[in-house]
């Protein structure tokens, strides 16, 4: 793994890299952006953000999506994957979302994750997207990369949000988690990164290559 100061110099090269990192899906309520990160599992934030237009002039909170039928929900969002149990999920979250929290989207992880197809990743996201709070949502991208930089050694996707949590000051949880996004759909590929071009060339252990 790597040093402190080596931890230092990944963040300073990523967040100089991708100064302008942030949420790429779009949305216009916390409502609104819990339903895009569960539509968005398995697929890219720009199909995403294709379908949730038309949706969210129709649905645009808990209680008008409640009226949809999981018919014509999945009319909205089939073009994207896994549209099925995604309109299941969706579907159900509203409806105890209306059932225990009066339509609100709590601002806390266990009221979150208590909500049907919230998991650790989507409940992250809505927090620091939401309401500001400083979390590492692990993604595909960010399992991968952290582990093959050095920043963490884990195994899983729970060790390797407390390991970035102890290797990366608090404060730049949620940009670090940008940034290993951005910086694995544009440079570090799975199968083909582009070390030469790499910021942390030089600092990152390469693991698995």
């Amino acid at each position: 793994m790597l040093s402190k100061q080596e931890v230092t110099k990944v963040i300073d090269a990523l967040t100089a890299q991708y100064p302008d990192a942030g949420c790429a899906l779009d949305y216009g309520t916390k409502y609104q952006l819990l339903v895009s990160v569960m539509l968005s599992a398995q697929t890219t934030d720009v199909s995403v953000n294709k379908v949730t237009p038309a949706l969210f002039a129709k649905a645009p909170d808990a209680q008008s999506m409640v009226e949809l039928s999981e018919e014509e929900l999945i009319s909205y969002i089939r073009s994207i994957g896994l549209y099925k149990n995604k309109s299941k999920n969706v579907l159900a979250m509203s409806r105890q979302l209306l059932d225990q929290f009066g339509g609100e989207v709590p601002e806390d992880f266990g009221a979150l994750t208590s909500l049907p197809g919230v998991g650790r990743k989507t409940a992250n996201v809505v927090l620091a997207e939401g309401f500001g709070q400083q979390k590492i949502a692990v993604d595909t991208h960010v399992f991968r990369l952290a582990n093959r930089i050095g920043l963490t050694a884990a195994k899983n996707v729970l060790d390797t949000e407390l390991g970035l949590q102890k290797a990366i000051p608090e404060a730049k949880w949620t940009l670090m988690h940008h940034c290993l996004i951005l910086h694995g759909r544009r440079v570090c590929h799975a199968r083909s990164p582009q070390c030469s071009e790499c910021p942390l060339e030089g600092i990152c252990e390469k693991n698995g290559l």
